[in-house]
Parts: C-alpha cells; sequence; structure tokens
C-alpha cells in the first residue's frame, strides 16, 4: 500500500512539473524581449528563461533604464535558476577574443555564458554546450572585467562538461 501512495505522489508530483513546462511560454519571452545594451554596435533585445522549461518555478525580472537589471527569485522544487538571454545579431567576427562587462553587483555570483542558441528539445546529446565563467559582484560596487573567450568552460545544462569541443567566435550566437 506504502509502494501504491508514493507511486501516486510521485506521479502527480512529476505531472506538475510538466504541466508547468508546458505553460512555460518561451517563445512569448523571446518575443517580448526589451531592447537594452549593445555589442559591436548591433543592439541587443533580452528576454528571460528560467527553469520554467523544464517545469521549475523560478522567476526572472529584468528591465532597461540606460542600464539593465536583472533580479529573480530561485526556487529549488523542480528547478533551480533564472537568466536573461540575447541573440548577438549577426554573431561575433572571427578575430573576437572576449567581451569587457561593467556591472553593479549584490554580493552574489552569477554566470555569464555564450552559446551557439542552438534550443534543441533532443536534450543535452544533441545540443552544444554553452561556454561560461563565473561573475563574481560586491554588493553596490560597480566594478569592470574583462572576459576572455580562451578562459570560458564549456558547460551543459549549467554545469561543465568534459567535451573535445573549442570555441569558434563566428558560432557565438546568444549570451546571457
Amino acid at each position: 500500500m506504502l509502494h501504491s501512495i508514493s507511486y501516486i505522489l510521485f506521479t502527480v508530483l512529476f505531472m506538475g512539473q510538466i504541466l508547468r513546462a508546458m505553460a512555460y511560454d518561451r517563445a512569448a519571452n523571446e518575443r517580448n524581449a526589451i531592447q537594452g545594451l549593445k555589442l559591436l554596435d548591433k543592439s541587443l533585445k533580452w528576454h528571460r528563461l528560467d527553469d520554467g522549461v523544464m517545469g521549475g518555478q523560478s522567476e526572472t525580472l529584468h528591465s532597461f533604464d540606460g542600464v539593465l537589471n536583472f533580479s529573480g527569485h530561485i526556487n529549488c522544487n523542480g528547478g533551480g535558476f533564472t537568466s536573461i538571454r540575447s541573440a548577438i545579431p549577426g554573431g561575433l567576427s572571427s578575430d573576437a577574443t572576449g567581451v569587457r562587462v561593467t556591472y553593479v553587483g549584490d554580493g552574489k555570483t552569477y554566470k555569464v555564458l555564450f552559446s551557439d542558441g542552438n534550443k534543441s528539445a533532443f536534450g543535452p546529446s544533441r545540443r552544444s554546450p554553452s561556454w561560461q565563467t563565473d561573475l563574481p559582484t560586491k554588493e553596490g560596487i560597480e566594478e569592470t572585467t574583462s572576459i576572455s573567450f580562451e578562459s570560458l568552460t564549456p558547460s551543459l545544462q549549467g554545469g561543465p562538461v568534459d567535451t573535445d569541443a573549442k570555441l569558434d567566435p563566428t558560432q557565438i550566437q546568444e549570451m546571457g
């Protein structure tokens, strides 16, 4: 009897996660992206990408009022990430070696990522890695840092991955 109750509870919880994932409208988030910041004179349009794509319950808020503002609430029940992303129109040139970022933080560490923008629905084995680095911040302090593409770590689903893939700046189509 206990096994049946556990199975029913698992099924209910799992179905709730599936229903949240189905209700998460990534395409609407991308359509409603907000314009802010430029990279190589290309305007960037930022959309939110939360763990709702996996049925999670975290939430991102972002706005642009001369600076790009990002905040989020992470709920580790069924997920656990918040983010904003922007396509990079036309990608980067072959001689690009990195980016310089100016930010004001809150004392937490964030990730900066670059990817080819692949949105495969067939899981991580069908995707190329994103390339990430940690961005530690100091509360209320404006900082500028240069991020070398050579220093980035290949990653799938937020964690490092062992791969022979090499970062090609011409393939970078998205940042977050």
